[in-house]
């Protein structure tokens, strides 16, 4: 196959749109999926000639009902999909656990993980059933997949557990050549980072400026990943901030 078809989420801004114009500029089709189309057809606006091979799709990845059409649309584009990035993902400020509102938990919940898990569902289906078959899933788990900021109970739980999904789809892909990996970013330099700049919260209370490196590392990182033959696999890789001080957060 001269070209191959990707789904990236959360395309519209960070790292979702660095991965989407990485992919965009190696040859990939990519289908940007966000919930903001202004925000997608910007992506799409920045990759230049590549982008008569983007599509976007309007997609709240929490919701199974979207994510079915953003799927099916999928299929009836392009026939198959190489290639899933499950980027999407969002935070609530940060706070004690006992003051953190249910509804503020169930809504980052909602979208880390189960809109993780719906697209990852929906994506094996596809690549399952498609010929040839296989393909590869990365998901997006931070650095927060191992360890967490302080007052981020939300957050931390749903990477925690996305590295369990990434596990799984591992596993239970194999008679299928379906692969999947994980990549745990620190400090891509985006619109989620720049608090960075002003000093957050370390695990001794103290506020502290922390570096961020460039986000376009994250998006050749991917087309790494995506490129790889599916008889390979990067399982787990980390790229943050040199000298990002999570190796000593506690």
């Amino acid at each position: 196959m001269s070209t191959k078809h990707a789904v990236v989420t959360g395309a519209g801004s960070g790292v979702g749109r660095a991965a989407a114009l990485a992919l965009l500029g190696g040859g990939w089709s990519v289908a940007l999926a966000g919930r903001r189309k202004d925000a997608l057809e910007e992506t799409i606006g920045l990759a230049g000639e590549a982008a008569s091979r983007a599509l976007a799709i309007p997609t709240d990845v929490g919701d199974p009902k979207a994510v079915n059409a953003l799927f099916d649309r999928i299929k009836a584009e392009w026939g198959r999909l190489d290639f899933l990035f499950n980027n999407a993902g969002g935070n609530v400020p940060a706070g004690p656990i006992e003051d953190l509102a249910y509804e503020d938990w169930a809504r980052v919940v909602q979208v880390n993980l189960t809109g993780s898990f719906l697209c990852a569902q929906a994506a094996f289906r596809l690549m399952k059933n498609q010929s040839p078959q296989g393909g590869r899933i990365v998901n997006n788990g931070s650095i927060s997949a191992h360890v967490p900021r302080p007052d981020s109970v939300a957050y931390t739980s749903t990477k925690h557990a996305i590295t369990g999904l990434t596990k799984v789809l591992a596993l239970d892909g194999r008679p299928f050549d379906i692969v999947s990996g994980q990549i745990d970013i620190g400090n891509a330099g985006t619109p989620m980072t720049a608090r960075m700049q002003k000093g957050v919260k370390q695990a001794n209370g103290e506020m502290k400026v922390e570096p961020v490196f460039d986000v376009a590392h994250v998006g050749s990182t991917i087309l790494m990943m995506a490129n790889l033959p599916l008889d390979a696999n990067i399982q787990f890789v980390t790229i943050a901030a040199a000298k990002m001080p999570w190796i000593a957060r506690g």
